[in-house]
């Protein structure tokens, strides 16, 4: 029940102010676009290069505090509405993701960064308190991301030189 009720309370102080900034970013504006799509530009060209593209690298970074709002994240982005949206079937999801150039690689390069990528943020602190080591912490966040670039970065050249993706 300790445990339980220490990575609920941690879930509580991440995931409000995670909220909050990933709010600001989706609102507020520089000039003509959002926080969020300066981000997603400046990190296009580095997201080319392991098959997917900056929103997508965005929302991994954005869903730290939880890793179940990422696609939300990429959904939000992609129709530019600054708040999370929800579809009524597949089909809707499928066009919006065609209509922002998916293609079969990008699908694979998500799907691997969704399983080799760091953990949530409190996955992380409940390691800190477990082994009472920043080194493990850090570890168990760097070992799976770049295990996971690298097979993007590898299934993309792959990609793109074997099937012109």
């Amino acid at each position: 029940m300790d445990r339980t009720l220490f990575v609920l309370m941690r879930a509580v102080v991440v995931a409000a102010p995670a909220g909050l900034v990933i709010w600001v970013f989706a609102n507020i504006t520089i000039g003509d676009a959002s926080i969020l799509t300066h981000c997603t530009e400046f990190l296009d060209p580095f997201a080319y290069h392991i098959g997917v593209d900056g929103v997508i690298l965005m929302a991994f970074i954005l869903g730290f505090p939880a890793n179940e709002i990422v696609v939300p994240i990429i959904i939000m982005a992609y129709l530019s509405t600054g708040s999370l949206t929800e579809f009524s079937g597949l089909e809707q999801l499928r066009q919006l993701l065609d209509a922002n150039g998916w293609t079969a690689l990008t699908a694979l390069c998500t799907m691997l960064l969704c399983i080799f990528h760091f953990p949530c943020a409190t996955t992380c602190l409940t390691i800190k308190k477990e082994t009472l080591s920043l080194k493990w912490t850090l570890l168990s966040m760097a070992i799976p991301t770049v295990t996971g670039l690298t097979l993007c970065f590898i299934a993309a050249s792959f990609g793109r030189m074997l099937f012109g993706f």
